[in-house]
């Protein structure tokens, strides 16, 4: 219907009404009066007519949506219909002397009873008819709060969505057995397969955005038990951010299952050290450094430059920060390679950064296993080539991602990223640049993940490969991390290796089955198997040595720890020498390097 036929079609609906109402209100009081005939009845419906006509087209009773009609649009109602009785009212005393106090009232209780009901008979056939002719799903909310009911409202009046709010489910004891919005509460999460049951449950919204990850992971556990399917809304730091608004529900993630809770960051020291500031940022188009670069540009720093060797992931982050910020920061995309000892020197004089935080590596355990001169090439000496120009022209912090893998390493990577940290620390003894290191384990969702791997292994029907049952990893999101090397950043006093708390290890084969569960499979359906251990590969990752643990804190979730210097003589030998080596002394070399075996004479062995 267009606009014009909608109102042409409300104004007459309320005409009759309102001529209608007066007459009932006066035959009803005076049944013998000859209604049609008297002066005032006759002025007094037309001057209702005209003065509700007035006050609708005031209070726009004739534009609002009455599909989403709700207490607003009532109360615009009995507005309307009050100020035209009054007006009524008024013309009766000054024509005719009196007022008809009680025909006036029974008018006013018709009117809003008439009015009112045409208005919201569309929204009760709409939810109670309309919908119903859909292959509608049968809906649990979770929570019970202020999420929970932002989520009813906005599947109540949303005449699109396939959704019906059924129940709500809440710990509250207050609020057990209450109507919210005309939705019971009917148990607490205990009582969720029950419920799905009993009430025929087709769709699960876990609807708590401040809900610890810990409390997710229990209440998601329940819901796998049903075969409804389960989903969330938005966390709370998006919907405060406006990214996403209450009803863009989500799948569950395994990053929601971790059980972690989010680190508070020193805002002061991180804006003292970033905003207005130039950072640089090697690996930015990898998923650490890109994340990095989004956080970054959270504290308005004066410049950001982009490293990367990849074109087009520098080229996606660059046309996604330019989008947010491109009139607040400038942004500055560099192709190029770490290994390009002149390349590097020539950006890093360009742009003088203040703080560099260097992503780029290669990080692949086996990948590097097989190629472990590549490994040296851009572990050791691209980050060689990228602390010495920070050093030559004057930054004032230079952040290295490091990796778990350092630790006691059996394998190339971690022995390549062990040889990193040697250099920076190496450095740190003599340069006004602040060094450190920031260790960490696996991030959710990186590149080099299981998680796109086993996601791929789940789509195909399984089976989900896995090394070894008792395999386990330290995993954080990669948010998280990137928040917690840029706080690192700010505590740097020069030669740390900053390691990050990453909570308790996981067993793989574990999050290999919740990945099965998010899927909505059985673990029975896809099965995993145990493939053995590959190349370089440890069983358990360690985040320090013995000899490195520091127990204190010195922010929360990051431990500091003093890994031992090699003599920068026998460090700038082994670094000219590694590149000559064949690749069985490069592996034996980096490995017994790594975990503290080498010795001054192995140099002389190898030279001969």
């Amino acid at each position: 219907m267009t606009y014009g036929k909608r109102l042409t079609a409300l104004a007459m609906l309320d005409s009759l009404i309102v001529i209608t109402a007066i007459y009932i209100s006066i035959f009803t009081l005076n049944p013998d009066l000859n209604i049609f005939k008297s002066p005032m009845i006759l002025a007094s419906a037309v001057t209702l007519l005209l003065s509700h006509h007035v006050f609708a087209s005031i209070y726009k009773l004739y534009n609002k949506a009455w599909q989403y009609a709700s207490i607003g649009e009532l109360l615009a109602i009995v507005k309307a219909i009050t100020y035209s009785v009054m007006v009524t009212a008024l013309m009766q005393s000054l024509v005719f002397g009196h007022i008809n106090v009680r025909a006036l009232m029974i008018t006013w209780m018709l009117h809003v009873l008439l009015i009112g009901g045409s208005r919201f008979s569309w929204r009760v056939f709409r939810d109670n008819y309309m919908n119903q002719q859909k292959n509608i799903k049968r809906t649990m909310i979770i929570g019970a709060g202020r999420g929970g009911t932002m989520v009813v409202r906005q599947l109540l009046h949303n005449p699109d969505t396939d959704l019906k709010p059924v129940v709500f489910i809440d710990d509250d004891p207050l609020k057990q057995k209450l109507d919210i919005l005309g939705i019971p509460v009917v148990g607490d999460s205990s009582y969720i397969t029950t419920a799905v049951e009993k009430y025929k449950i087709d769709h699960i919204v876990i609807a708590i955005p401040s809900l610890r990850q810990s409390e997710i992971t229990r209440i998601f556990d329940e819901c796998v038990k049903t075969k409804a399917k389960t989903q969330i809304i938005p966390k709370l730091e998006d919907l405060m951010t406006g990214k996403v608004s209450v009803n863009q529900f989500r799948e569950v993630e395994v990053e929601d299952l971790l059980g972690r809770e989010p680190v508070e960051l020193d805002m002061g020291s991180i804006s003292e050290s970033v905003t207005g500031k130039t950072v640089l940022v090697t690996g930015a188009g990898g998923s650490i450094g890109s994340e990095i670069c989004r956080q970054i540009c959270k504290f308005k720093p004066r410049k950001i430059v982009l490293v990367g060797h990849g074109e087009n992931s520098i080229y996606l982050i660059d046309m996604e920060l330019r989008k947010l910020y491109q009139h607040t920061i400038e942004i500055v995309p560099v192709i190029g390679d770490i290994q390009d000892r002149t390349r590097i020197f020539e950006v890093m004089e360009e742009h003088r950064p203040f703080v560099v935080y260097h992503a780029a590596a290669h990080k692949h355990v086996p990948l590097m296993e097989y190629n472990p001169r590549e490994a040296v090439k851009n572990n050791i000496y691209g980050t060689k080539n990228v602390a010495e120009a920070a050093d030559t022209f004057g930054v004032n912090t230079f952040v290295m991602i490091s990796s778990d893998k350092a630790v006691n390493p059996p394998n190339v990577m971690g022995a390549t990223k062990r040889f990193a940290e040697m250099i920076i620390q190496s450095l740190a003894q003599h340069s006004n640049t602040k060094f450190v290191a920031v260790r960490f384990g696996n991030v959710l969702g990186s590149r080099g993940s299981v998680i796109p791997l086993f996601k791929k292994q789940i789509q195909a029907g399984g089976p989900v490969t896995v090394t070894h049952p008792d395999m386990t990893r330290y995993f954080m999101t990669i948010p998280e991390a990137s928040r917690l090397v840029i706080q690192s950043g700010t505590l740097a006093r020069g030669g740390e290796i900053f390691v990050l708390d990453m909570g308790e290890p996981v067993k793989i084969v574990d999050l290999a089955k919740n990945l099965i569960k998010l899927s909505g499979y059985s673990i029975e359906e896809i099965g995993i198997h145990y493939a053995g251990l590959r190349p370089g590969e440890k069983m358990y990752e360690e985040l320090l040595n013995e000899g490195e643990i520091h127990p204190e804190q010195i922010f929360p979730k990051i431990h500091i720890g003093k890994a031992k210097v090699i003599n920068a003589d026998v460090l700038a030998e082994l670094i000219a020498s590694l590149l000559e080596m064949s690749e069985k002394d490069m592996h034996d070399t980096l490995i017994d390097v790594a975990n503290n075996r080498f010795e001054t004479t192995s140099l002389v062995a190898l030279a001969n």
